[in-house]
């Protein structure tokens, strides 16, 4: 399936991007191959094939108890951090 250059400013626009008008014949080159192997895709007879919501079957989450243990000393939690002040970790402020 062929897209036009247009196609494709449009649908770059309303996706936010912004490209030069270099890279429009190369990006509709690229779109008219995806469109073209989903045309592929939609000729596949699927009347038989179940709906999935994942690519593979996955086992159920398993879930355990929450159980309480001891925690690391505070000079050991804070052994790594790129900055600390004895108590705590110290980031950059992000609210004023």
């Amino acid at each position: 399936m062929q897209i036009s250059k247009d196609e494709v400013r449009h649908v770059a626009r309303l996706a936010r991007l912004a490209l030069e008008d270099e890279a429009l014949d190369d990006m509709a080159a690229q779109i008219g191959t995806i469109l073209a192997y989903m045309e592929t895709l939609n000729r596949i007879d699927t009347t038989a094939v179940q709906p999935t919501a994942h690519a593979v079957s996955a086992p159920i989450t398993p879930v355990r108890e929450d159980v309480t243990g001891e925690h690391l000393p505070r000079d050991q939690a804070l052994s790594n951090a790129p900055a600390e002040d004895g108590e705590s970790f110290v980031v950059p402020r992000v609210i004023d």
